[in-house]
This record gives C-alpha cells, structure tokens and sequence, in this order.
C-alpha cells in the first residue's frame, strides 16, 4: 500500500500525536555500540554503570534519539511528504535502561511558508516518554515538508 502523509496545509499550530510504543532491548545496545563505536562503559560495563549510581547500564542517548525518530517516521505523517530534516534542538533528560519501554509525543508549534510554493516549514516539539510517563529526552524539530500542489490551470 502506498501511503501519502499530510501536507504543510493539513496541520495546525497546537496539532498533538502519539507514536507507538517501542521496548528498548538489550540487543538494540549492544547494537548500537558496534554500529557507532561509542563504547564507552557506562553503555557496556554493568558494574561501572551501578558504581555511578544507575540500575543497570545505560542506552545511548543517541540510540533513543533514533528510535523516537523511527518512532515518528512509524506514524507515516509525513510519509512521500517530508523534504529535509532542517535543525534539531535536543536535550538528554533522563536514562533510558535496557527493558525501558519509550514512546514520543509531538505537538506542532510553528508553521511557515518559504520563499518556494511547493514547500514550508514544521516546527515541532518532541518528548520521549518511558513507561512511567517520565520525560527521558525532549527538543525541537524543525522539518522542510511539501504543500499540497495546486492547480495552476484556472
């Protein structure tokens, strides 16, 4: 099935969604360590996790940051619509542990159009929630999305 998102016109300043929710595994660490070559010990070291404090060891904040990114990808609402990732502001709130279950909540807060009118620009304000509703990483994240097409011929 060929599924279209929305266009910059279908949204509205204070729009909220929800993504899906999404376990992260001990797997997607290890993971995510070998693709990036972050080891550092406080994401594969048990022991020197615990002597800082923490439960268990940590996921990279970066493994959640693309999560929450495929979390949002997942709701298709900009799916065949989205031109550029534009900017990214974001903040590490809290740790996210092997076992944690993580979900994103997005709200629209800035809509404009650009020079170009086939095009314009989505701000959006991002929190990735755990399981206990705690907000674990939040930010802003300002998209290059298409316009609806118009018709030219009248």
């Amino acid at each position: 099935m060929n599924q279209v998102g929305m266009h910059w016109e279908d949204f509205a300043v204070g729009d909220v969604f929800e993504s899906s929710a999404r376990t992260i595994a001990e797997a997607d660490i290890v993971n995510f360590a070998g693709v990036s070559g972050d080891f550092n010990p406080l994401h594969t070291d048990e022991e020197y996790a615990r002597s800082l404090g923490f439960e268990s060891r940590l996921a990279h904040g970066t493994l959640v940051l693309s999560v929450a990114t495929g979390l949002i990808a997942r709701m298709g609402l900009l799916e065949g619509t989205a031109i550029a990732f534009l900017e990214l502001t974001w903040r590490f709130v809290g740790p996210v542990l092997s076992g944690d279950t993580v979900k994103v909540h997005l709200r629209v807060t800035e809509l404009r159009p650009t020079k170009r009118d086939d095009r314009a620009v989505m701000i959006r304000d991002v929190d990735v929630v755990n399981q206990r509703g705690d907000v674990v990483q939040n930010g802003s994240q300002t998209l290059l999305i298409k316009r609806r097409p118009t018709d030219d011929s009248t």
